[in-house]
This record gives C-alpha cells, structure tokens and sequence, in this order.
C-alpha cells in the first residue's frame, strides 16, 4: 500500500554559486517534499514494515523515540492511513507535550514515557515487549525503523540516484539510511553519512555489520559538525539556514541536514572534493522540527 508519491521527490541542482566550481556539480535529493508530515526517508524506512503488518495481521505498531522525533509522528501518521493502531515509547518525561507529540496524539497514537536512564535498555530483550504487554497483536520497529525491513526500504531509494554520481551525502542518526544505501549503490560511488551527535563514529560498528559482504567500503562517517550534540544549534546554524535557503530556495531543518550541508560546506573550502566529482546530497525531511527556531528562519 503506498500512500505517498515517489515522483513528489524531485534532484534540485544548487546554484553554482554555492560550490563556486569545486565539483563539477551539486545537486540536492528533495525527499523533503513527498509529503508535509511522512516526509524525508522516514516513508522508505516504515513501508515494508508497515506492509509486513497487514500482510500478517497485527494491529498495533510500536516505536520509540525522543520527544521532536520526525520518526514517531511518522510512524503514527503511517500507521493510521494502514488502519493499525500506534503506541510510541518516548524518551524522557514531559510536564508539557512538545508540538511533536501533539501531532502523534493528534494521529491516534497512545504515549508511553519513559526515563532517560531506563530508555538506554531499549535494546535489552524484551524491553518493549513489557512496557506494551496489555496492547494487542504488536508489532514493534525499532527507533528510526532500524530493522532489517527499515533498511531494505531505505535501499529502495536508489531508484532516485543514477550513476553519474561520484559521492552521496547523506545524515545519519540510527545509520538505516546509509545502510540500505550502500547495499544496493554502485560499488565506486562513495558514502558519506553526517552524523549530527558527539562522537557519532561509534555507529561505524553497527552499520559495519549490516552493510552486505562486498559492499562493506566506500563509505565514512563524518560526525565534526554535530553543533554541541544531537538536536543542539548556534547562531552560526542558523545564519547558514538562511543564506542556504536565500541562495538555492531549500528549506532546511535544524537537526539533520542543516548540519550536512554545513559540513559539505567546509568540505568544499577544504578542497575535499576533486573538481570532476559529482555530488548528491540527499535532503532526509524533518522540516517540522524547525517549530522551536521558526521565528529566526526566513521560510
């Protein structure tokens, strides 16, 4: 069952100015516009889990994540249109709902929180199978769709990324994206994930792991450009937004790819890049959690 359209995603070439001749060309994947709420690659992570669902006739999907997690209005905005309940599993305690967890509630989605220290055992077993025992024909994907399904539908993204490109630029949180990337990528181009957390290498392990034999190269993490940690922003952010947004009329959002591009933007003064290369920078979504900065940004 699709409920979003693949062609709303459209390769917006950036202006020549940003670059000013570094590579031979810089074009942005704009996942961001297949959809305002299921935007991104947060759809190609939950798809196959979500058709696995219905296909196997569970009724209730449980998720878990932060309280600005783009991954859990997602999965209960997704989880709705299938006709399935959603319960998600949040991290930290709230006096007052953030606007994201408004929008899950606003989706049907049942809240379950959870302490910080107590959310580190998520991976424990049988973790989340307690914490949602009394629920019915559950069917629990891990936080950012980190499964073997969320990986097999972020490698369905290929379809967008021709040959021609020499490096693909992507941010990484859980690392599913840049998994179900390299998997089914041509060998010879190259991976680059933007980890937007402090010391974001320790997933070089975990994607290690997943990535198929003999595809397990060609791909690096970068994780200098993380702004004081996951989630956290300067001015200095901010004034990129929006000269990035002045001179090439791409929104971008405080957590993920704002940090990217910021990245890929001293990459570039750094001679980084060979002046052949051809650069693909793919634009994950999560414009929603710009909410908190929205009076600073001029889009």
């Amino acid at each position: 069952m699709d409920i979003i359209d693949d062609r709303l995603a459209v390769i917006q070439p950036l202006s020549k100015f940003w670059y000013l001749k570094k590579v031979a060309a810089m074009d942005m994947l704009r996942l961001d516009l297949l959809h305002p709420v299921v935007s991104g690659n947060k759809w190609y992570k939950l798809r196959l889990n979500m058709d696995y669902a219905k296909n196997n006739f569970y009724k209730t999907i449980v998720t878990s994540g932060g309280g600005y997690s783009n991954h859990l209005v997602a999965t209960a905005y997704i989880a709705k249109k299938f006709g399935l309940k959603s319960v998600g599993i949040v991290r930290g305690k709230y006096d007052v709902l953030t606007p994201t967890l408004k929008d899950c509630k606003a989706q049907g989605m049942k809240l379950i929180f959870v302490t910080q220290e107590d959310y580190k055992n998520q991976h424990q077993p049988g973790w989340a199978e307690n914490l949602v025992a009394h629920f019915d024909e559950v069917l629990i994907i891990p936080e950012g769709g980190a499964n073997e399904r969320g990986r097999a539908g972020a490698g369905l993204l290929k379809r967008f990324i021709d040959g021609s490109y020499t490096h693909i630029a992507v941010s990484v949180g859980t690392g599913t994206t840049l998994i179900g990337l390299r998997n089914k990528l041509d060998e010879e181009q190259q991976v680059l994930g933007f980890v937007p957390m402090k010391q974001g290498a320790y997933l070089e392990k975990y994607i290690g792991e997943h990535i198929e034999q003999g595809k397990n190269k060609n791909w690096r993490l970068l994780d200098t450009w993380h702004f004081g940690g996951f989630g956290k922003w300067n001015d200095g952010l901010l004034h990129f937004m929006n000269d990035f947004y002045h001179e090439n009329k791409i929104p971008l959002d405080i957590v993920y790819t704002s940090k990217m591009m910021y990245g890929i933007k001293e990459m570039l003064d750094d001679n980084f890049f060979n002046s052949s290369d051809r650069v693909l920078c793919i634009h994950t979504g999560g414009l929603q959690g710009n909410v908190s900065v929205k009076d600073r940004l001029d889009y």
